[in-house]
Formats: structure tokens, C-alpha cells, sequence
């Protein structure tokens, strides 16, 4: 532990033995910053609920908390206790959209007795400068079963929101827009969207962290903006054992887009990873090549010719997806030929992820002895697909697995997945999910591309799998579109769907080779709409890259460059090209904080570019 944390550590202490709580039927608690204020109160029907204000405005109306054990919602005919609080502040490393994570709260952890039969119980509440967040720990050996949660969260009229519904339970439905005020009828949604209040109340998404030892939360709403946490994959209730402790409920609330893209609160809400895990040498973010959208299953005498692309393309991996289980040649099995392909690789500076079947690894032992052979071979990361629905024993499978990779050494990309809520801090050797509708099934509009910056990704990464320059893979959008969601969009596993061809021949093939899928920093332009248009500047050391996605019709768009530093930076740019979606201008220019960057963006564009200092 560093200094810094030392000393926090001491001061956490003497807070908290200084501020031994007070008894009340009102508890408010407000953020470091005293932006944002959480007020927890019972009701006047004696039930638990709380509200949130920022900057002394309403954003959350009084809405229900508790949590229904063997039938009982515990709150229900709530006592408050003495709430003890103390002050968090740390910072810590992170990977995806910047380099540093702020992590300030203000915690307080409130004793209560509710339900019929006045069970003890305890709500743990931390409040950020960014939203508020509480969890339920209910003490316990015995068996018992849980049978939802009463918790909801009222937003007041006028909001908008951008969702995805329940179609599918992996997380890979179409985003889409709606009014609350206008739902008549029951709508069930992810816990993936964002909501924007109504004024200048800004941003708020309602979503879970840390979620292990419980069911996914989706959220069910059907009238007045009220939405309901809803168990999608465990109706029914499930059992548990011993002390129950629940993810993390998350109201986030912020001012911009910005500050939405740039939250830690997820991660923040998750344990550290241990020691040897967090700066472990082995765990390397990169960009890989992928096959299965140009070839479909792989051919073993193929595999030599992607390695060559992928060592061409300047990319750190290639991922061979299903299919190679069948392999054989002469006596060699699928693991030998595996093996050749792997030690080819490797003479040409490329690393081999593999993909694998979940019902290959439900166990202990299966996963043991998987892994064993995977890192026997040389394989350096698994994509495990088609997970069950996420009940409690597969919301925890995740982290067996997860758990148990390290141990062998092995990154993993989650395909068929589940959402992330923050255990990637936990478990940095995940380096990428799927849980996302992304180009695997085909060209998505520019609405659902746009929307996913400010959904889905501020859920955390996502494996979308993009950039596929083929003109019938295109539909309807440009070649600059497709290059600029290697900018705009986050994975530590940044896997491009496309030719390998094609990024060699293009004019982009050094941008390409160059680009960076880990962040030191991430600046969201103020132009920026959901849905619309996303401009996002990103920087990598001293260089900064530009991406843009543009959904309406053509228009021209000014760039300030005022998130530069200071002297002069070297630019190369591509734009989209009037009436012709697969070309671009590719412009070199010099630059420095003090320009505008003219862009035309055609409907469904894009535009990106890379400055570095002029030396």
C-alpha cells in the first residue's frame, strides 16, 4: 500500500470513531463535494424509501427500497438505527477510457429492523459527487430464499431515455428512444440505458455494480416514470445460504456527456484486484484480427496465411473462433495442430486467442483442466461463448472463471454475455465482453452505434467487433464511419471484424497499426448528442486521436482543438467523401490548440484523426 493510502487509511479511521451517528426518521448524506445529497427516510406508509438531490434540485423522487426475504420485505415497517459514516478518497490505475480512476465517497452504513417480524438488517449507503449508490446485507447462516427486491427509482416528468428491451437475455437487442411520461403498457429494460431529466438536470442511468451471489437486475416500468427492479432470469425467487449481500444499487447523475463517459462508479462500487493480479505481465491489452466475419469457421490450412495478415496489420493477436475443435491432420488432434498454429505465431510476433463453448468449462474441474491444455499450447486468452441466463449460478460462474484463468494465466473475452458491472477492476484478465448488439449482426444504424458511447459502454467495455471496410458490408455508411469506431469505442481486447487485406491496402493502414484501444484520457465535445453525433477527442501519451460518428443528414461540423497542448502537432485526418461511401480525404495538415478542424460528415459518417507533437 502507498503512502497516500496510508494516511488515508488513518484518516478514514478518526473519522469514523469521531462520528459515532445519530437516530433519526430522516437521513441525509451528502457527496465529498456536496453536490449531490441522498435522503433516506421511511414513508408515510412506514416503508423505506429515498431521494436525491443535486445542487438542491430534485432528480430522483422518493422512491422504495427494500428487499423481500422468504416473502418478507424487510423494508417494510422500518426503524432506522444510528447510521455510522466515514470518508472515502483514493485513486487508482485503470484501463479503457482513462489511466487514473477518482474514487471519493462519503459512506454511511444505516442499521435496520423492518418486516413483519422486525428482522436486523443493515443498508450500506455511499454517496459520490457523481450519484448514489446503496447496498442490503442481511446476517444469516441458515438457508433461506430471495424473492425480489421492492426497490424502484421514480425520475421526475419530462425525461427522455435511450434503452434496450428484454428481447434477449444477452444483452444484444437494438437501442432505442423513449419518452417514460408516454408508457402505457408494462416495458421491461436493461439495465443498460440512460435517461436524460428534463432541463438542466442532465444525465442519470439507473444500473447495478458487483453483482455475484444474486440474479441480474433488469428494470420493469409501466407508468409515471416508476421503474422496478425486475429478476428476469430468476422469477421465482432462488436460495442462498448464510449472509445475504446484494450488488450495488447505482442511481449515476451527471451534468454532461462527458462526465457520463468518464465515471468511475461502477468500478468504484468493486474490490481491488489481488496483488498478483494488478500488475500482472502476462494481462496486455491489443487489437486482434478475426476471421469468422470474412471466413466463417476456420480452415487449419488458412491459419498461417491470418498470421501473416496480423503480423502485416501491426495487430498484437489473432482470435480463432469455433471450428478448430474439429482439426485434425495426420495423427495430430485439435490441441496439436492448435500448438503448430500457436508456435508459427509466435516466430511472427503474434499471440493466439482461442474460442471455446461455456458447456466446456461449467466446472471446477472442467475448467482446470481446459485451461491446463490452453496455456499448455501456448494460447494466451479463451473467447467463452453461449453462457446460460444469468441466475445466481451463472452470474458466479463468471467469476469461477474468471478466477480460475488466472491461475493459468489466460485473459478472457465473455461472448453471449451478460453486462459488465465493474468485476473487470476485480479481474483485469477479462479484458473484453460482448453483452452488445454489435456488427456480428450486421451493419447496425448510425442511431444504435451512436446511442451504445452513452449506454452500453458507460456500462463498461464491450467486444462490438467493427471496422469492416467491404462495400456490402457497409450499409449505408462510410468507410470513415468504420474507422472511427476504433476511436470511439472501448475494449482492452480490441478485435476488428474486416478483411486484413483491406487495412493493409488502405490509406489508414499506419492510423491502423498505431492506434491505441487503452486511454490515458477521454475528452467528450461538447456537440455531442445521443444518438446523433458523438465527437470524442482521446489521448495516448502525447498523441490525441479524434473520432466522430454522425447519424443525421450532411452537415459540416467546426472542431475546436483547444484540448491540445501547447507548440504545434502534426495531423492526419480522414473525412468522409460527398456521394461516395467508400472513400475518404485523407488529409495532412499542421495544427495547434488555437485551430478549428472544418469536417463534412455524409449521414451515417464519420471522421477521424491523430495529432502528435511536431518535432
Amino acid at each position: 500500500m502507498n503512502t497516500f493510502l496510508k494516511l488515508n487509511g488513518l484518516a478514514m479511521a478518526f473519522f469514523f470513531l469521531s462520528n459515532p451517528g445519530v437516530s433519526a426518521k430522516t437521513l441525509k448524506i451528502s457527496s465529498p463535494g456536496k453536490t449531490i445529497q441522498g435522503i433516506f427516510q421511511s414513508d408515510k406508509t412506514g416503508h423505506l424509501s429515498y431521494s436525491v438531490k443535486k445542487h438542491g434540485r430534485t432528480i430522483l423522487l422518493p422512491s422504495p427500497i427494500g428487499i423481500l426475504v422468504d416473502s418478507i420485505d424487510l423494508g417494510d415497517r422500518v426503524i432506522l438505527g444510528k447510521a455510522k459514516y466515514h470518508f472515502v478518497e483514493e485513486q487508482y490505475h485503470t484501463i479503457g477510457v482513462h489511466s487514473n480512476a477518482i474514487n471519493n465517497y462519503t459512506e454511511a452504513l444505516i442499521p435496520v429492523e423492518g418486516g413483519s417480524s422486525k428482522i436486523a438488517w443493515t443498508l450500506e449507503v455511499r454517496v459520490f459527487n457523481d450519484g448514489v449508490a446503496y447496498r442490503y446485507t442481511v446476517p444469516g447462516k441458515d438457508s433461506r430464499t430471495i424473492n425480489g427486491e421492492s426497490s424502484a427509482w421514480k425520475l421526475p416528468t419530462g425525461s427522455k431515455m435511450w434503452y434496450q428491451s428484454n428481447i434477449k437475455r444477452d444483452y444484444e437487442a437494438p437501442f432505442r428512444f423513449a419518452n417514460p411520461d408516454t408508457i402505457t403498457s408494462k416495458m421491461i429494460l436493461m439495465t443498460t440505458a440512460t435517461f436524460q431529466l428534463a432541463g438542466d438536470l442532465g444525465y442519470v442511468r439507473i444500473t447495478e455494480a458487483n453483482l455475484i451471489n444474486y440474479s441480474d437486475m433488469a428494470l420493469e416500468v409501466s407508468q409515471r416514470a416508476i421503474f422496478k427492479a425486475l429478476f428476469h432470469n430468476s422469477l421465482n425467487g432462488w436460495g442462498t445460504t448464510g449472509q445475504i449481500q446484494s450488488p450495488w444499487r447505482i442511481l449515476l447523475s451527471v451534468d454532461n456527456l462527458n462526465a457520463l463517459v468518464n465515471s468511475d462508479i461502477i468500478q468504484n462500487l468493486c474490490p481491488p484486484p489481488a496483488p498478483e493480479l494488478s500488475n500482472a505481465s502476462w494481462i496486455i491489452p491489443g487489437r486482434s484480427t478475426w476471421h469468422w466475419m470474412v471466413t466463417g469457421r476456420p480452415k487449419l490450412e488458412d491459419q498461417k496465411q491470418w498470421v501473416d495478415w496480423t503480423n502485416q496489420v501491426g495487430f498484437e493477436y489473432y482470435i480463432i473462433d469455433d471450428g478448430w475443435i474439429r482439426w485434425k491432420k495426420d495423427s495430430l488432434d485439435q490441441w496439436a495442430c492448435m500448438k503448430e498454429v500457436v508456435d508459427y505465431a509466435k516466430s511472427q510476433g503474434v499471440k493466439i486467442w482461442a474460442w471455446t463453448h461455456s458447456k466446456e468449462l461449467v466446472t471446477t474441474e472442467q475448467r482446470a483442466d481446459y485451461f491446463a491444455k490452453a496455456k499448455a499450447v501456448g494460447i494466451v486468452g479463451l473467447k467463452i461463448d453461449f453462457m446460460k441466463p444469468a441466475d445466481p449460478f451463472w452470474v458466479n460462474w463468471y467469476d469461477d472463471c474468471l478466477r480460475d484463468a488466472a491461475k493459468a494465466e489466460l485473459m478472457i473475452n465473455f461472448h453471449g454475455a451478460l453486462k459488465p458491472t465493474g468485476r473487470e477492476r476485480t479481474w483485469p484478465n477479462e479484458l473484453t465482453r460482448e453483452g452488445i448488439r454489435g456488427r456480428e449482426a450486421a451493419k447496425q444504424p448510425a442511431f444504435h452505434d451512436i446511442s451504445l458511447i452513452f449506454t452500453r459502454f458507460t456500462q463498461g467495455h464491450a467486444d462490438y467487433t467493427p471496422t469492416d471496410f467491404r462495400p456490402e458490408k457497409l450499409n449505408g455508411s462510410t468507410w470513415a464511419h468504420e474507422l472511427a469506431m476504433g476511436v470511439l469505442f472501448t475494449s482492452p481486447l480490441f478485435c476488428f471484424s474486416g478483411r486484413p487485406e483491406d487495412y493493409i491496402a488502405s490509406e489508414a493502414a499506419s492510423f491502423l497499426k498505431n492506434l491505441p484501444v487503452v486511454w490515458d484520457e477521454t475528452i467528450v465535445l461538447p456537440v455531442s448528442e445521443i444518438g446523433e453525433i458523438a465527437v470524442m477527442a482521446r489521448r495516448k501519451d502525447k498523441d490525441w486521436y479524434i473520432g466522430v460518428l454522425n447519424a443525421s443528414e450532411r452537415s459540416n461540423l467546426s472542431i475546436s482543438l483547444d484540448f491540445l497542448g501547447d507548440g504545434a502537432y502534426e495531423m492526419e485526418s480522414f473525412q468522409d467523401v460527398a456521394g461516395n461511401n467508400v472513400a475518404w480525404k485523407r488529409t495532412l495538415s499542421t495544427e495547434n490548440s488555437k485551430e478549428m478542424v472544418s469536417v463534412f460528415l455524409s449521414k451515417d459518417g464519420g471522421f477521424v484523426a491523430r495529432l502528435s507533437p511536431k518535432k
